[in-house]
């Protein structure tokens, strides 16, 4: 009967039976999880107990994990949905926010192919890579080895940065 049911528990749930525990202690990868009880004992064997058996402990474990994850989920969700639904609601022309979105998501998927397969090219990283470090030093020992080009490089930088956002 323990083979039996070791065997319909199994394709239940494979998580929920231990086969060996004996190896769970060994193995450093195991989660140490308290043992399940022993199946009930009845007087004559059949199938559609050890069923009602396994669907039991897998109700168990799936209504543990749901009801963990739910808790930390709902506190957060209504505060996110509002502030994009009253986004939304505020736009005026939403047939082209809508396009723009997906343009945007289809030049992002056509960039990330281009980039990885240039990636797997066999010089061209190398070389690119050479390229970027050459370029970082150079625009290094141009604007931030000096004090005047440092001055000059934060005044851009921030006249750049009034532009974009106006001065206050």
């Amino acid at each position: 009967m323990a083979s039996t049911t070791a065997a319909t528990c199994a394709a239940t749930s494979p998580a929920a039976v231990e086969a060996k525990p004996t190896l769970r202690r060994h193995m450093p990868h195991s989660i140490g999880l308290p043992p399940l009880p022993s199946p009930p004992r009845a007087a004559a064997p059949g199938r559609l107990q050890n069923a009602s058996y396994c669907r039991r402990i897998a109700r168990d474990v799936v209504a543990m994990a749901v009801g963990e994850a739910s808790a930390g989920v709902a506190t957060e969700l209504p505060e996110i949905v509002n502030t994009i639904q009253g986004a939304w609601d505020r736009l005026e022309d939403k047939y082209a926010v809508t396009s723009l979105a997906f343009a945007g998501f289809i030049a992002l998927w056509s960039t990330s192919g281009m980039i990885s397969a240039i990636d797997r090219l066999p010089v061209v990283p190398g070389a690119l890579e050479l390229v970027g470090i050459g370029y970082s030093g150079w625009f290094a020992y141009r604007n931030l080895v000096f004090k005047p080009e440092r001055e000059a490089l934060l005044t851009k930088i921030k006249g750049l940065y009034n532009d974009i956002i106006g001065s206050s």
